[in-house]
């Protein structure tokens, strides 16, 4: 067990240094084409911070887990939203602008109810199983299509700005020369393959040896482990005051891991949801309404709800660990 433990960890590591390095490189060109602060994070850095849970979904769905693609996704949107933001408001209070209360956050809900409409096949129409179909999971990436082209154009709308310590790297990313960002890309691509296929290997083997579903082991632990980019990066961003990359990063995230990963991991091969419950969808809703109604109130998230955040965090791992 130890073994595979370690062969786990290591496979978690391979993933992220190869999202990391994938999304150095498209950030450089991002910020060559001077985009702000703001489409960065809801767009190339939530891009890049969905790798993992794409790169492990594809390779799920290859080895016959399907259901350990929807659990992670799952797991990875109430870790984001949850703790993530918890964590971020407790080290400073976040800013949240009117924009992201009024259209950002509702399309992260938005991705949320279509998801769960989607899976709750025999709640919603007596079906025999729940499903996450071929049709759906195209259906998801027309979403998909929808969402980038209304970023594209509030984008457009919105002042590029640059705030503290990104500018910095705005510079040295921009200089980076072209034979940087095909090693950075090789590289990036072997170290996901590579790592998406241990995590999985390791998850099955783990899933037998505990006796635990592999819907249990994506909610929890290797959800955990493929958000770990969000969570470093919206805490160094909200340390920074930079709330829109911070925000931005988890919303994006949130809506890229539901719309584009699960859209190519259902188009490839049908996901089954009957692991998960209506309890479980619940939260996930709760998560997103929870986040909406503290930005909402003063646009701003303080410590103290951040807190409330973490602790609703815990209540959902309690009850995946005793029932699922």
């Amino acid at each position: 067990m130890f073994v595979t433990l370690v062969l786990f960890l290591c496979g978690i590591g391979l993933v992220l240094l190869g999202a990391d390095k994938l999304t150095d490189g498209a950030v450089g060109w991002a910020l060559r084409w001077r985009m702000g602060e703001w489409f960065v994070g809801l767009t190339i850095v939530a891009l890049g911070t969905s790798l993992p849970e794409l790169a492990i979904g594809l390779t799920a769905s290859i080895k016959g887990c399907e259901s350990l693609t929807l659990g992670n996704v799952v797991g990875s949107n109430v870790f984001n939203v949850l703790t993530i933001i918890g964590c971020s408001a407790i080290v400073h209070p976040i800013l949240i602008s009117k924009s992201t209360v009024a259209k950002d956050i509702p399309f992260a809900l938005l991705a949320t109810m279509v998801l769960a409409v989607m899976s709750l096949d025999a709640w919603m129409d007596s079906a025999a199983q729940n499903w996450l179909t071929r049709t759906e999971g195209l259906l998801l990436l027309g979403y998909f299509v929808v969402f980038m082209c209304y970023t594209y154009a509030a984008a457009c709308r919105r002042e590029k700005t640059i705030c503290g310590g990104i500018a910095d790297e705005r510079v040295v990313m921009s200089e980076m020369p072209y034979w940087k960002i095909v090693l950075f890309t090789s590289v990036g691509i072997v170290c996901l393959i590579s790592g998406a296929i241990l995590c999985v290997d390791s998850i099955r083997t783990l899933a037998m040896k505990w006796n635990v579903s592999e819907t249990w082991m994506g909610l929890t632990l290797l959800a955990v482990g493929t958000s770990l980019p969000e969570l470093v990066t919206s805490i160094v961003a909200a340390r920074k005051g930079c709330s829109a990359i911070a925000i931005g990063n988890v919303v994006g995230n949130s809506i890229f891991n539901v719309f584009l990963v699960l859209g190519v991991c259902a188009t490839l091969s049908p996901i089954p949801a009957d692991d998960l419950s209506i309890t479980t969808w619940g939260l996930m809703l709760l998560s997103i309404l929870v986040f909406w109604f503290f930005a909402y109130t003063k646009r701003i998230i303080e410590r103290w709800e951040g807190g409330i955040m973490l602790l609703l965090y815990g209540i959902c791992l309690a009850y995946w660990t005793f029932h699922t």
